[in-house]
């Protein structure tokens, strides 16, 4: 086992998770939970797609193989029973992720259940909305687009290099958010074209001169490359994201410090300033 503090190891254990769509709810509540012990290491188990007998069968003698927690989003009825059935032969604990919520949002709006699986990856009009979103980040990333193409967007995010720009307008993206981004350089990008734009939310990124350095260098290291430079020069990168934030400050832009925040957390505040200006545009109307 693998030390997590002084004095203290790790505990592993194993989770099996069983969807008859592509998992992707289930694997994102599991780690939700677990992330919310310390010391704790899932030995994850991944069965997606799961819509027949025959497969429930070679999931539960995997199941056999490795007893643990068992975590389910199963509709169908048979499926679910057969599952249900080896769990308690096995004696390991099965839950179904989705029932509390469905059931009380049942009780709630006096609705029936759909029993159509995968039916929140349904083609509707919300994915394209979604694909369109993603296929506008890739091709407003990194400062790419006229003025007249970054008007398009719902927020153009900007900063200095290494402030997760880009990952977090594809996060946005999938959203069906339309995010641009254009980077901060010295002597070349000021951000001063962004000014012009009238439909977007013009949000800064920010970040310590530290964890920049440290960012930054990482890179370097990831790329080989030549670590003698400006770019990681403590009192170069102060001075670039002072001017940085200042530029903000200047321009009136919202600013989100992204030093201690992840990726989604990040999306989540721009999201939460995208509400608020349109709140306050409704609210002016």
């Amino acid at each position: 086992m693998t030390p997590t503090r002084p004095g203290r190891l790790a505990t592993y254990f194993h989770v099996h998770l069983v969807s008859d769509s592509t998992g992707e709810t289930l694997n994102a509540m599991a780690k939700a939970v677990v992330a919310r012990f310390d010391g704790i290491i899932p030995i994850e188990h991944i069965y997606a797609l799961v819509r027949s007998p025959r497969q429930m069968e070679r999931v539960l003698e995997e199941i056999e193989a490795a007893p643990g927690v068992v975590l389910h989003t199963l509709v169908d009825p048979e499926l679910r029973a057969l599952l249900e059935e080896g769990c308690r032969r096995l004696d390991m604990p099965q839950i179904a992720a989705l029932d509390p919520l469905v059931g009380a949002l049942s009780r709630y709006l006096g609705a029936a259940l759909s029993t159509r699986v995968g039916a929140q990856h349904a083609l509707d009009h919300d994915y394209f909305n979604r694909i369109a979103a993603l296929d506008f980040a890739m091709a407003h990333d990194d400062g790419q687009g006229t003025t007249e193409q970054l008007e398009q967007a719902d927020v153009v995010l900007t900063g200095v290099s290494r402030t997760s720009k880009t990952p977090t307008c594809i996060y946005l993206a999938h959203r069906g958010i339309r995010a641009a981004n254009v980077p901060l350089v010295p002597g070349q990008e000021d951000g001063e074209r962004l000014t012009a734009l009238r439909n977007p939310l013009v949000v800064g990124l920010t970040v310590s001169p530290d964890r920049l350095v440290q960012i930054r260098r990482n890179r370097l290291e990831g790329l080989n490359a030549d670590r003698a430079s400006s770019y990681v020069d403590q009192d170069a990168v102060r001075d670039e994201t002072i001017r940085a934030r200042r530029a903000f400050e200047r321009r009136g832009w919202p600013v989100i410090d992204v030093t201690r925040r992840s990726v989604e957390e990040t999306a989540a505040a721009v999201v939460n300033l995208l509400q608020e200006r349109r709140a306050r545009a409704e609210a002016g109307r």
